[in-house]
Order: C-alpha cells, then structure tokens, then sequence
C-alpha cells in the first residue's frame, strides 16, 4: 500500500506544478482491486506542505482504513466511479483556470491540443487518459 500512497502522491504534486489546482482544489486517487482499497489526496491539505504518508486510504463503502487526515471531500464520486468503471485504475479531479472558465460559461472548448490523441472518448469537461506520464 505505501507504493500505492506514494504514486498517488506524486501524481497529486503533478497538479499545481502544472497549474492543474489553486489553493487545495482537486485531487488524484487510485485503486488496489485486489484489496479492495482506494488512496486518495486528503481534504484541506495544503500541497505545499503534504507528504506521501498523508493519503488516505478508505474501503469501497468510504470508511477510512489508514491516515490521519479525512478523505477528500470528493471521495464519494471517485468510489462510484470505481464501482462503476471497473477498469480505471486512477482518477485525476482538476479545477484548471481555463477549463474551468470554459464551463462557467457553458462553453465546449473542443480538443485542439496535441494530447488529445490521448482522450478514450470526448467530453467537454473530462479528459480520459490511459496513462498518467503521457498527460503532462
């Protein structure tokens, strides 16, 4: 699980070093299957002082196995999603300044960027990416 805890923190970093997040806005999270298990990024921690052994990790029902800190506040949507979904292995949650201000306005932006060859299916908020070192 450490490993797991660690991957899932670096990822989190990944998110205000690519101006992903502001303030402690977003998180990133990952399953174990095996086990049953979700880490995600704690609720009000501030990026710039969080560590790997921060994450939380919580079962399929939300309750919290392991970590000091409560699980993010959108955990609930990332266990459904799970449930739902059972091939992701991880999800990235952003409030990125201009997708955000795209759909403030109601606005599809469309994919005109490079990364979009990355994209399993389009939707005009969500980018779905098979694997998280080609997204940056």
């Amino acid at each position: 699980m450490q490993k797991l805890k660690q991957q899932v923190f670096e990822a989190n970093m990944d998110l205000p070093r690519y101006g992903l997040v502001t303030f402690t806005w977003g998180n990133v999270s990952a399953i174990d299957r095996e086990r049953g298990l979700v880490v995600i990024k704690p609720s009000g921690v501030a990026y710039e002082t969080m560590k790997a052994d921060d994450m939380v990790v919580v079962d399929m029902s939300g309750k919290v196995v392991e970590g000091e800190y409560r699980p993010s506040s959108d955990t609930a949507t990332h266990l459904e999603l799970y449930r739902r979904y059972p091939s992701l292995g991880g999800i990235v949650h952003t409030h990125s300044t201009h997708a955000t201000a795209w759909a403030q306005a109601g606005c599809d932006p469309g994919v005109r960027h490079y990364a979009c060859r990355l994209l399993l299916w389009r939707h005009p908020v969500y980018a779905w990416i098979k694997r998280r070192r080609g997204a940056g």
